[in-house]
């Protein structure tokens, strides 16, 4: 079984509600997740604002950024393997970069939503 470190920003609540989702379903404890946002990513290479801004994975010693993160997220979880194992091929990993790409795009408005309606 690979090594995997997930940093997430955890001020974000779209972020909060998709790391809650993922934990439930790593049953195993594969995942070691980090919340950037609270200063707990000091063993990261990357700068904080740049884990912050992009979804950011170590798997094996090796850091992913984006889509490729995302993927290597998802390899580890079984009910979302098949998904992570897609992912795997360049051609389906840049399609969803660029899905990636465009949701960064909305995603303060996304935030914003997401902000109001925790507060109602």
């Amino acid at each position: 079984m690979s090594e995997l470190t997930v940093w997430h920003d955890g001020s974000c609540p779209l972020c909060r509600r998709e790391i809650a989702l993922m934990r439930r379903l790593d049953r195993r404890g594969a995942i070691r997740f980090v919340d950037a946002a609270a200063g707990e990513g000091a063993d990261c290479p990357i700068d904080r604002a740049e884990l912050l801004a992009r979804f950011h994975a170590r798997e094996d010693g090796r850091i992913l950024s984006g889509a490729a993160a995302f993927a290597a997220m998802w390899r580890a979880i079984p009910a979302l393997r098949p998904l992570g194992l897609v992912f795997r091929s360049r051609p389906a990993l840049a399609v969803l970069e660029v899905l990636y790409r465009g949701f960064l795009r909305v995603r303060p408005r996304l935030q914003r939503l997401a902000l109001r309606w925790e507060r109602s």
